[in-house]
């Protein structure tokens, strides 16, 4: 699994989480919601300084972003890109997953 962060995106998160190198930002499944891939399920946030069993990971702009080992039921099979644009939605960063064969 890939998992890409946009400039806009890593912009986004240094401003709306208050984050300074060496912060984390772990991706995850939780129960309700809806996302292109899974019904039932959504994408959360949460800012996380010390992972312990990474299932993915990249590092941009000193923020080290990863899926933890429990969560790789959610994102298995699908590459995670995360991008921010103020005219689709001005609040929120923008996800797109995009199938890679894993299975």
């Amino acid at each position: 699994m890939k998992l890409e962060i946009t400039d806009a995106a890593s912009k986004w998160f240094h401003d709306e989480m208050g984050l300074s190198d060496g912060n984390g930002v772990r991706f995850y499944g939780k129960v309700y919601g809806k996302t292109p891939v899974h019904d039932g399920f959504s994408l959360a946030i949460t800012r996380d300084d010390n992972p312990e069993e990474v299932y993915t990971e990249t590092d941009k702009d000193g923020i080290k972003y990863f899926v933890d080992a429990g969560d790789e039921w959610f994102f298995k099979g699908y590459d995670l890109g995360v991008d921010f644009d103020p005219k689709k939605d001005p609040e929120n960063v923008t996800y797109s997953y995009t199938p890679n064969g894993e299975l």
